[in-house]
């Protein structure tokens, strides 16, 4: 299996549009990498310029140890040398063709044997779970069928990697659900590499090894996806990653000790005891709070109001005034307040993140407390 490394990697269109800007990254053998960000980020042109599908304008690409792509030398290998698959949005089935025509038609015109061809394509009908629908045509499939037949042809010829462009947006909740879990397995049983862009942070975190989290072309962060939930190099990070999103909320804040600083906001004051040094300069700061990481309890005399709630049975979205800032919190369990309701609220764990609000970058995670 394959390593793919990015080296400066950077498309311009025109004078101005700058669509990807000196990406570096690594792609491990057998991972799955979700490149991941809001519409425009590059994430597309990303996927695209490693499979050969777009040309970058400055960097180098390199998959299992050979050059495809060197601005400099003047390399720029064919897709089809690269030995990729490619998995597009529209599934782009022959219409004509049945299930088992479609997935075989690849393999025919790279002159593979017909007993080679009969035995791949049996192996694929078989881990899709789609023997049923072999002389069905694609007219009639559902979406998920489909989607099964165009991963199955994809894989058909033992390609080193395999690349996803969005392949779960056109189906209904329920279905990419059930995809998600699909695409998990496929990728333990295939061992084979995925790179699988989405604007999804569900699918990104649900389906990734690694996340690439990019915004206006430039790579923000690069982990596993607890790692980007949990310690987001910046606001953009943080804030893009999870649903409901963050809490975020300027403070004060003094530092007392090389670990603990006092903070106020909202009304409320508390102390901070960070994991490593601070370095507090003027004072001001962002807080971080996740919603899961706010405690309620019922107090008439309360430090917050419920606005309104949100409950689901396995748990209760809170929306909470706390002065004249507006918070989310999660509460698990079958439980529901009453609107206007006074609650106390706490800070559970060690994971309220603080950032620097000029830089946006994270300078420290601990525990608040009132």
């Amino acid at each position: 299996m394959p390593e793919i490394i990015l080296k400066n990697i950077r498309k311009q269109f025109g004078d101005q549009f700058v669509a990807v800007d000196n990406l570096n990254m690594v792609i491990e053998d057998r991972s799955f990498i979700t490149l991941l960000g809001p519409s425009g980020c590059g994430k597309t042109t990303t996927l695209r310029m490693i499979a050969g599908l777009e040309t970058p304008t400055a960097g180098q690409i390199m998959i299992d140890g050979k050059i495809v792509f060197d601005a400099a030398k003047g390399i720029n290998v064919s897709p089809d040398k690269r030995d990729v698959g490619f998995l597009f949005q529209n599934y782009a089935l022959w219409p004509h063709m049945t299930v088992y025509k479609n997935i075989a038609f690849g393999l025919e015109n790279l002159k593979w044997s017909k007993a080679q061809i009969e035995e791949r394509v049996k192996e694929l009908l078989k881990m899709l779970r789609i023997e049923e629908f072999a002389k069905r045509y694609p007219s009639e499939l559902s979406g998920g069928q489909q989607q099964r037949v165009a991963i199955a042809r994809t894989l058909a010829p033992n390609p080193k990697v395999l690349f996803m462009d969005e392949p779960l947006s056109n189906l209904d909740a329920k279905l990419r659900g059930e995809m998600r879990t699909e695409l998990k397995r496929l990728h333990v049983d295939t061992n084979s590499t995925f790179v699988y862009v989405t604007h999804d942070q569900l699918e990104a975190m649900t389906l990734s090894t690694n996340v690439c989290l990019m915004e206006n072309g430039k790579l923000q962060q690069f982990a596993p996806p607890l790692k980007i939930y949990t310690e987001p190099e910046n606001v953009f990070v943080a804030d893009f990653m999870g649903n409901p999103t963050i809490n975020l909320v300027e403070a004060k804040a003094v530092q007392k000790e090389k670990r603990l600083a006092e903070v106020d906001f909202c009304g409320i004051k508390a102390k901070y005891i960070s994991k490593e040094d601070l370095d507090l300069k003027d004072g001001k700061i962002i807080l971080g709070i996740r919603p899961e990481h706010i405690a309620v309890n019922e107090n008439q005399n309360g430090n917050a109001t419920i606005y309104t709630t949100l409950p689901t049975g396995m748990e209760t979205t809170l929306k909470l005034l706390i002065g004249d800032k507006m918070f989310s919190a999660i509460v698990f369990g079958s439980v529901d307040y009453e609107t206007d309701q006074k609650v106390d609220i706490n800070f559970l764990e060690e994971k309220i993140l603080m950032f620097d609000p000029e830089s946006k970058k994270r300078i420290a995670i601990g525990k608040l407390e009132i």
